[in-house]
């Protein structure tokens, strides 16, 4: 008989703040909130993690720094340190790998693992010991057949915790959820199977094929009712913990108006990037710009280089050129760049054209 697939779910809780904790032992039991420069008179910044003590007060992820702070006077604010938290990541999933199962790093703090293990939450309750014994950290396990039940999983696992979502479980558990329960489906999609009078998961799981084919067209439409009905992809695969690309980005506390001072900016932001990426010898292949204008209008344009470089100033007169193509006559709330390394490219693969494309308002995870 063939051994029995399994996917987990493996998501670090509160990794910002715990990584803080961690190195500042004198936090522990306080709350503790992680964003920005760590300064919440800034406007215009948000939270990135806060630990669980802060959550008590009705501090979360993507709330403004200033009313976190009002909401909890007594907390710690802290800034991000992405190298910190990188390396941090990296040595956990350094524990992930030595373990039975297939790895695929989902972001900092989480990973999806294929095992056939025949006792899944054996297997989990190894993976959280190894990586809390390695590391100091403490995570969540979620436990499914596919990736979407295995995530929302970890979701009833948390914190520090195990839990198993199925065929079997799946309508029990989540029939009666509204259907923006699911991961992958957000307010406005809710918003809009609530004007077909769907509502919860299990009406998304009966709902008639051709009205959500009407609705959201012919690729959209069945892949909801599938998630409707539990199902989701399979597929893990283990992948280099080598980044594909680097991004920096900045929210002013006010906005810019003058195209000298949004030019120095970006110019600052490659640098960055650029002197990052060639400490390592990692050539940059291609650039993008990120511009938020007033009142929160989000554009992004790229290209691709000459040729791959590891010169900052080909780097830095690369995202000059991508920056000429944007109207700079609203204010700018947000500069963002971006750097695409040099990737193995399957033999004759094409390198993308050049484009400029809107984007959904939102920020970096």
């Amino acid at each position: 008989m063939a051994a029995e697939r399994w996917i987990l779910h493996v998501d670090l809780d509160q990794f910002l703040a715990a990584v803080e904790v961690l190195r500042h032992p004198e936090l522990s039991g306080r709350p503790v909130v992680v964003g920005g420069a760590g300064d919440p008179t800034q406007r215009r910044v948000v939270v990135s993690t806060a630990s669980y003590e802060a959550r008590a007060f009705g501090v979360h992820s993507g709330m403004p720094l200033r009313i976190a702070a009002r909401r909890c006077p007594e907390a710690v604010f802290l800034p991000l340190d992405p190298p910190t938290y990188e390396a941090a990541s990296a040595r956990v999933m350094a524990v992930l790998r030595g373990m039975p199962v297939v790895v695929e790093v989902f972001g900092w703090d989480e990973a999806f693992l294929a095992s056939d293990a025949p006792d899944p939450e054996r297997l989990a309750a190894a993976i959280r010991a190894a990586v809390l014994a390695e590391t100091g950290l403490r995570c969540s396990v979620g436990i499914g057949r596919n990736k979407l039940q295995a995530k929302l999983a970890t979701g009833f696992a948390k914190p520090d915790g195990v839990y198993r979502l199925t065929d079997e479980t799946w309508t029990a558990v989540m029939g009666d959820r509204p259907t923006s329960a699911i991961w992958g489906i957000g307010a406005r999609t809710a918003e809009r199977l609530a004007a077909l009078d769907i509502r919860t998961v299990a009406q998304l799981a009966v709902a008639d094929l051709r009205e959500l084919v009407t609705a959201f067209g012919p690729t959209i439409g069945p892949s909801l009712r599938a998630m409707g009905m539990g199902l989701g992809p399979t597929d893990v695969t283990a992948v280099s913990r080598e980044p594909r690309s680097r991004s920096r980005e900045t929210t002013f506390a006010v906005d810019l108006v003058d195209r000298s001072d949004i030019e120095a900016q970006v110019v600052g932001l490659a640098r960055e990037l650029a002197t990052e990426a060639a400490g390592p010898g990692r050539r940059v292949v291609r650039v993008a710009v990120k511009v938020r204008v007033v009142p929160y209008l989000t554009r992004l344009s790229a290209r691709t280089l000459p040729a791959p470089t590891l010169d900052v100033d080909a780097i830095v007169e690369g995202v000059l050129t991508v920056l000429e193509r944007f109207d700079l006559g609203r204010p700018v709330r947000l500069l963002g760049v971006r750097v695409d390394f040099e990737q193995p490219a399957p033999e004759g693969e094409a390198m993308a054209e050049d484009q400029a494309s809107p984007t959904r308002p939102g920020g970096s995870r």
